[in-house]
């Protein structure tokens, strides 16, 4: 039984095939729309969630499956001191496939340890994402036709922004991948992630506070908000908040070939006028999010949809 905990879970092989059935759902929709009847897809949030849990729901809705959980720790006996190994060995028995999203880093492979079906990790603290980037990654190789040889600007938050890190993670493994990493340096990428992802992969990168220096280089820019729920001092977020600002102005130095990412909520990061742009690609993301999210599930329920 396979679980999803981290990008890295996956192969590069796998990643193509996931990224390989996403299309084919996007063009033969009613072929996969039966493929989940009489499947349940449990969704435990324990941490607010809007875009993943309705993605998650939507995906399994459209392979014809039931979705059933809750959206808050508060509605779940975590509120009466349940363990999340107990959670998930007890949701293990309603449904065929979890997925989880909890504020403390490595709880979902805790619920995989003991549920008895597949975990899938929605986001776990400052850690991982896995999920969002397959969406990432779908989004980009539908803009740029390809996964390799490109310079992908990150910025923002990248210390506790587990979609970077798992953005890393996964690029990280295609070759020609060169990083600029873009942050106050209160936020820089934490030090476990350069050494155990991109020295050993050999990936060029940079770090900078300069987003417009950045600009003109970069293919993909990935913006990131400054997450006010990771941090301990409220000063120091409201210090933090809006060191980048991405708007038409900063843009004019960018290539006309640039895709800009972002996982979303945003707050101000990225100017409303620039949602108009044609390099604008993040709204194209949460579409791409719920194609992957139903590939993901064919493949760790073994659904074969021929």
């Amino acid at each position: 039984m396979k679980n999803l905990i981290t990008i890295t879970d996956l192969s590069v092989e796998e990643l193509e095939d996931l990224i390989h059935t996403a299309i084919d759902i996007i063009q033969n929709p009613d072929k996969y729309a039966e493929s989940c009847k009489r499947k349940k897809l449990a969704t435990l949030f324990f941490e607010p969630s809007t875009r993943t849990r309705l993605s998650f729901e939507a995906a399994m809705y459209e392979l014809g499956g039931s979705v059933l959980g809750f959206s808050e720790a508060a509605s779940s006996s975590t509120a009466k001191g349940e363990s999340v190994a107990d959670t998930a060995r007890t949701v293990g028995c309603y449904a065929d496939i979890i997925a989880m999203r909890h504020p403390k880093e490595g709880a979902p492979y805790v619920a995989a340890r003991t549920a008895g079906v597949p975990v899938i990790n929605a986001g776990d603290g400052g850690h991982n994402h896995p999920t969002q980037t397959l969406a990432d990654i779908l989004t980009i190789y539908r803009e740029k036709k390809r996964l390799s040889n490109m310079t992908i600007g990150v910025c923002g938050d990248l210390k506790f922004g587990r979609t970077v890190h798992s953005l890393i993670a996964a690029m990280s493994r295609y070759n020609g991948i060169h990083f600029v990493m873009i942050s106050p340096e209160e936020l820089r990428t934490p030090r476990y992630v350069i050494s155990d992802i991109l020295d050993k992969t050999n990936t060029r990168y940079e770090e900078t506070t300069s987003l417009e220096d950045a600009m003109p280089k970069l293919d993909i820019l990935y913006m990131t908000r400054v997450q006010r729920e990771r941090f301990f001092n409220e000063a120091d977020y409201l210090r933090l908040k809006d060191t980048y600002i991405l708007t038409p102005d900063k843009l004019k130095h960018a290539k006309e070939t640039l895709s800009i990412l972002h996982p979303l909520p945003r707050v101000n990061e990225i100017a409303v006028a620039v949602d108009d742009d044609p390099r604008a690609c993040y709204f194209k993301q949460v579409l791409n999010g719920k194609f992957m999210r139903m590939a993901l599930i064919l493949k760790l329920l073994e659904v074969k949809v021929w």
